[in-house]
């Protein structure tokens, strides 16, 4: 049976939500994502009144994964950070980096792309199995 880890999950939401915030600011990679999408200003002021709905739907997905990494940990007694860390690279490695390269392979985005967005799932991933490990 699989048990909901609500704390977990929204924990792993709202830490998503936080480095994606800061990760995706002009003063980390922010500029220079912008720069790979050709996003102009106004294309950010457009952007900037659908941010409620994108932060709300970007909570909700984030909330699956940490539900997910939680249910790993447990299966798999990552319960440790060491064993957390481990496993956040498993998920990124055979979940998100591929979806994160498609882009660059299929969409002709430059590698760049792949290193701004991979980087920021990497990072997300090792903080919400650290996070399902230690309040599982």
């Amino acid at each position: 049976m699989l048990d909901i880890a609500i704390i977990p999950m929204v924990a792993g939401g709202i830490l998503a939500v936080v480095i994606g915030f800061i990760w995706y600011s002009p003063r980390a990679f922010g500029s220079m994502w912008m720069q790979t999408v050709h996003f102009t200003p106004e294309s950010v002021e457009v952007g900037k009144k659908k941010m409620p709905l994108m932060i709300l739907v970007a909570f909700a997905a984030a909330m699956i994964l940490a539900w997910l990494a939680s249910q790993f940990a447990m299966m798999w007694g990552a319960l440790t950070i060491g064993s957390a860390l481990e496993l956040g690279f498993w998920i990124w490695l055979g979940f998100m980096m591929p979806v994160a390269l498609s882009p660059v392979l299929w969409e002709q985005k430059p590698l760049k792309y792949f290193f701004i967005n991979g980087g920021y799932w990497l990072v997300t991933a090792q903080a919400i199995t650290i996070t399902a490990a230690l309040l599982i």
